[in-house]
């Protein structure tokens, strides 16, 4: 074989390699584009799960917890975020459809299907960072917001099981997994609420129904 043929098959191999040698994406990125320029907040993400599937979020929608949808305090209802587990570099793409969380320290909640793309159900929370892909950050101030500064705690339990009994006995509670000095614990609580009158009241008829409890700021773990 002369030297010019030799040359073209090689070149041919080479090219075809290439080709067939194209670096797949990573799973950040085909959730969205990460970098500073849109990175908009740091902090702890939380999930929401049973409890609340098949209930109106905020913004009139039935919650789905195998959808890709998130609660965040500030941001305009349909913007899309990615969420970065600081812990271990996954990445989810979640729509805001809802608002919360509102337990001390938490940026977002994240519905069940988005928790377990980057592995945080276990641990119930994971240090994360939020890039806005969607939508922009007008109108996004807290002061915009009505913010739920209270609720009623029901009880306390070191197993989800017992919690999740309670829960299902009232109607309208919820359960939340809650870290007290490196314990956790899991909660029964009932309603949001921005001033104590209108939580004293509920709490009084659920008294009345033979469940004890207490009115509670929700930043106070």
């Amino acid at each position: 074989m002369s030297s010019t043929k030799s040359l073209l098959l090689l070149l041919s191999v080479y090219l075809i390699t290439t080709a067939c040698g194209v670096v797949p994406k990573t799973k950040g990125m085909e959730a969205g584009a990460k970098g500073s320029s849109n990175a908009i907040e740091t902090g702890v993400a939380s999930w929401y799960g049973p409890n609340f599937h098949g209930k109106l979020t905020a913004n009139g929608e039935v919650y789905d917890m195998d959808g890709m949808t998130a609660a965040h305090r500030t941001l305009p209802f349909n913007s899309e975020v990615v969420v970065e587990n600081l812990d271990n570099g996954k990445t989810t793409r979640v729509r805001i459809n809802d608002r919360g969380p509102f337990a001390k320290n938490r940026i977002i909640d994240l519905s069940r299907a988005a928790a377990t793309e980057i592995d945080m159900i276990g641990p119930g929370t994971a240090r994360v960072r939020l890039y806005l892909v969607v939508g922009d950050l007008e109108n996004s101030r807290v002061t915009d917001l009505k913010v739920a500064n209270f609720t009623i705690q029901l009880g306390s339990f070191s197993e989800e099981s017992l919690a999740l009994q309670e829960s299902d006995k009232i109607e309208g509670s919820r359960v939340e997994p809650v870290t007290v000095n490196g314990t956790l614990v899991y909660r029964v609580y009932y309603g949001l609420y921005q001033d104590t009158a209108a939580a004293q009241s509920d709490l009084e008829a659920l008294q009345l129904d033979g469940f004890d409890g207490f009115v509670k700021q929700i930043e106070n773990d």
